[in-house]
């Protein structure tokens, strides 16, 4: 612990010491707490600062809070109250690192999407994303299941002024409703069966970074009204505690879902569409980005081959046609989980249309490939044949066993195939 007497002093000792948290009278002689309490932020934006004060005053808690204090105690404030304060400030940075490790795990085991595009409609997005990074506005990220809002929203926070700051995801539809506002705002000891202790939300854990709200048109009226409250105000309380609460972190949402409609019908407060809504930005489907689909393909397909160990295997002309053919319903996951699987069950220097799933693979048939009962000779049959059990195989011996001849005749089929 350090106790230094002035503004000077203060900024002196941070510089020294990696604090974690500093407890600041508003009154410092002739120094003013409240603005030496941004000057402390800039220069260790991860510090956590308690005001302190014998002039308690409900506009100058909110001056604090607006400055970036983590909490605001009133004088005479007992043992107690100082050691639930360090508790909070402990408990929030556990929660960020371990928020931080599991981030850290999901970028080693997912492929990263390279935000370069050749789409017109997603240099667009691409656009606003950046823009908007600038502001501290509400986003809302609209577009279909799988098109990579996640991706885009964590491309926002990094581009902006929050970026040394967390970056915290809530996945709205995985909980039910009463757990989805423990896990947004916190909740206290025995709120609820199975609250044995309190608990730090991800709003708190956000605090100065960027709360990420995934699939929000999924979230109950009783919790509407919650985060409509915090987006006014920046206020919330904990589940089961009375106490009133601060953050301040931007708020990106995104959903799949036509708001407008689920307004209408009664299912979605309007006030707080408003409020998600100050910038809006479409992510296009991959169906309407078809140029970028051979690039992706070939991405996801590197990314899988070297978590596996093994060379990098190429699209054929014929796949890359059935990739662009296809709709793509379920977008960038669902051409993710089809080049993992390609990349898994064929383990060839080539990826060919058989080696997608039939849905895709079906898609468009390339007329130049021989298959059976076309109008094709035997010749071509053969030559298209040995060269798809030459590619999945993993030695001549191996391909002939499949064949049903030997290894020499094969080695002279495929010396000829190479004529």
């Amino acid at each position: 612990m350090t106790a230094v007497a002035n503004a000077e002093q203060a900024l002196a000792a941070i510089e020294r010491e990696p604090f974690d948290l500093a407890f600041l009278d508003l009154k410092l002689g002739t120094d003013s707490g409240l603005e030496l309490l941004p000057r402390l932020r800039a220069r260790r934006p991860d510090l956590d600062v308690v005001i302190i004060t014998a002039y308690a005053a409900i506009e100058t808690a909110v001056e604090a809070m607006k400055r970036g204090a983590f909490d605001y105690l009133p004088k005479p404030f007992s043992p107690a109250q100082v050691r639930l304060v360090v508790r909070q400030s402990a408990e929030r940075r556990a929660l960020e690192g371990r928020v931080s490790a599991l981030e850290a795990a999901l970028a080693r085991e997912v492929p990263e999407v390279d935000l370069e595009t050749r789409a017109p409609a997603m240099r667009a997005a691409l656009e606003l994303v950046r823009r908007a990074a600038s502001a501290d506005a509400a986003v809302l990220l609209r577009g279909e299941s799988g098109t990579g809002k996640g991706v885009l929203a964590l491309a926002l926070h990094e581009q902006s002024a929050r970026r040394a700051r967390p970056f915290v995801t809530v996945n709205c539809p995985t909980l039910t409703d009463e757990l989805l506002a423990s896990e947004l705002f916190g909740h206290a000891k025995g709120a609820f069966t199975g609250a044995v202790r309190d608990q730090v939300g991800r709003v708190e854990a956000a605090e100065g970074g960027t709360l990420f709200l995934d699939e929000i048109g999924e979230i109950s009226p009783n919790l509407q009204a919650k985060l409509l409250r915090f987006l006014q105000t920046k206020q919330f309380e904990r589940v089961g505690e009375s106490v009133t609460r601060r953050a301040d972190v931007r708020v990106v949402a995104a959903t799949n879902r036509d708001l407008e409609a689920d307004v209408r019908a009664g299912h979605f407060r309007e006030d707080l569409l408003f409020r998600l809504n100050v910038i809006e930005i479409r992510i296009p489907s991959l169906r309407e980005r078809a140029e970028d689909i051979p690039v992706l393909a070939e991405r996801f397909l590197r990314f899988f081959a070297r978590a596996s160990g093994r060379a990098a295997p190429s699209l054929t002309n014929a796949a890359v046609a059935a990739l662009a053919a296809y709709p793509w319903p379920g977008n960038l996951r669902e051409l993710r989980n089809a080049m993992e699987r390609a990349t898994i069950l064929w383990p060839a220097t080539t990826i060919g249309v058989e080696a997608l799933p039939e849905r895709i693979g079906g898609a468009a048939p390339d007329p130049r490939v021989p298959t059976l009962g076309g109008d094709f000779t035997l010749d071509e049959i053969e030559r298209e044949h040995l060269t798809r059990v030459l590619h999945r195989a993993h030695s001549l011996d191996e391909a002939a066993r499949v064949l049903g001849v030997d290894p020499s005749t094969l080695y002279r089929k495929r010396k000829k195939l190479d004529e």
